[in-house]
Order: C-alpha cells, then sequence, then structure tokens
C-alpha cells in the first residue's frame, strides 16, 4: 500500500495462528476451575499420519500427540460428552507456555487452545454420520450470562450478537 506521496507504508504484518486437527482423544477430559470459578479442561488428542515409503512401498505411520485445553462452556461440553478413543474435530491456535518443575528445570509446554469442537464419533464406528454425535460450540460467539458466560474478557472477533442458551444446539 502507498501514501500520496508514492512510498510504501510501514506497518506490522498482521499474523495467522490457526490449528486444525482431527484425531481421537487419548484420555477423557480433565475438568478443573480457575480460582474465579472459570470452568478449564485439559486432554489430548491422537492425529495419525500413514504414507508409503519411496521405493519399497512399504506402508508406514505416524502418531502426533496434541495437548488440547478448552475453556469456559466448551469445557463443561468437553467434560461432558468427550470420552477416551472418541474421534473429534478442534480447530484453535498454538499457545506455548514457559515454566520451572520442581528440580528448578525449565520446561516449555506447547498446546492448541480450542476455540471450536465438533465430535465426530467414538473410535472404531464406521462413517454414518445419521448416527454420528455432532456437537459443535463456537467459543468467538459470545454467550449470555443466562448461559453462564464466565469467558476472560479480551477475546477478539467478538462479533457482539448475544447467544442465549435456546440458541444452542444441546
Amino acid at each position: 500500500m502507498t501514501n500520496e506521496g508514492g512510498e510504501a507504508r510501514r506497518g506490522r504484518a498482521r499474523g495467522l495462528n490457526r490449528v486444525q486437527i482431527i484425531g481421537n482423544l487419548g484420555r477423557d477430559p480433565e475438568l478443573r476451575f480457575t480460582q474465579d470459578g472459570t470452568p478449564v479442561a485439559n486432554f489430548s488428542v491422537a492425529v495419525n499420519e500413514s504414507w508409503r515409503s519411496r521405493g519399497g512401498g512399504e506402508m508406514r505411520e505416524r502418531t502426533e500427540w496434541f495437548r488440547v485445553v478448552v475453556w469456559n462452556q466448551l469445557a463443561e461440553i468437553a467434560n461432558q460428552y468427550l470420552n477416551r478413543g472418541q474421534q473429534v474435530f478442534i480447530e484453535g491456535r498454538l499457545q506455548t507456555s514457559e515454566w520451572q518443575d520442581r528440580d528448578g528445570n525449565d520446561r516449555t509446554t506447547t498446546e492448541l487452545v480450542a476455540r471450536e469442537m465438533i465430535m465426530l464419533g467414538r473410535r472404531g464406528e464406521e462413517d454414518d454420520r445419521e448416527n454420528a454425535e455432532n456437537v459443535s460450540y463456537d467459543e468467538r460467539q459470545p454467550v449470555s450470562e443466562q448461559a453462564g458466560d464466565t469467558r476472560p474478557s479480551g477475546n477478539e472477533g467478538d462479533s457482539g450478537d448475544t447467544i442465549t442458551a435456546d440458541d444452542l444446539p444441546f
């Protein structure tokens, strides 16, 4: 973009931190509450990748594990509906935290902070869309206080529309 003098306007480029995964829960969600009563749940998701090796055509497989954290109403939904082995779609952003363990060693943890979750079914089920248990909740949409909104302030992209408990699909 240029200004009236033809010079390029310098500014900070916008970044993108968006992750989408489909995988199976490695463990049941663990629901906790912060000191101010905000629900937060943690669980792990395994994403399998398979490919043929060069030359021999031998099948290879690798599993990538994601630590997932969900907040507020989404945490309560995950705790209520998700179980180990269940297939799930998660969309969110990566967040890295640095901390020290009990021995004083520096540690780093990277987590997928979920904004949206869709339950796709249970592990081992055939692709039967009619019987799949699908519950979706998009944290970017504000939830009215009637529905128990305790979401921390500062979420970007809030549209200002209010969703009541009657609007939720479950």
